[in-house]
């Protein structure tokens, strides 16, 4: 799992400069942030019916401290089906940032851990 975190923040890193819809607006709640990091999410076309939380905190600024962790995965298939999963999470979680909190979120959400699942259609 190292591998893969160490991967998505480099892809995060890669992507930095892409302007993204969660950046548009403040963000007031931490439903507005699930919606923001959803709005993020395409889950790869193979995946099937697929899931994975991730738990991950947020430094004031709306980046992250330190990479995102898989907590739960649920993912038909070989371990590749499983990393490709991971993978398209991960880096929606990445494309997303930074997420423009308001400053009363901002104080609230400073280094509280969060979890947020990623899910493919059904």
């Amino acid at each position: 799992m190292k591998s893969v975190a160490r991967q998505a923040v480099v892809a995060g890193m890669m992507l930095a400069g892409a302007v993204h819809p969660s950046n548009a607006a403040e963000l007031n709640t931490m439903s507005d942030v699930g919606a923001a990091i959803q709005a993020c999410w395409t889950p790869p076309a193979d995946a099937g019916t697929a899931s994975i939380t991730l738990s991950f905190s947020f430094k004031r600024d709306g980046t992250l401290i330190g990479p995102p962790r898989p907590t739960a995965i649920h993912v038909n298939g070989d371990a590749k089906a499983k990393k490709s999963f991971v993978d398209a999470a991960t880096t929606a979680l990445q494309n997303c940032l930074p997420l423009t909190f308001s400053s009363k979120l901002a104080q609230g959400v400073a280094g509280n851990v969060f979890t947020l699942q990623f899910t493919s259609p059904k």
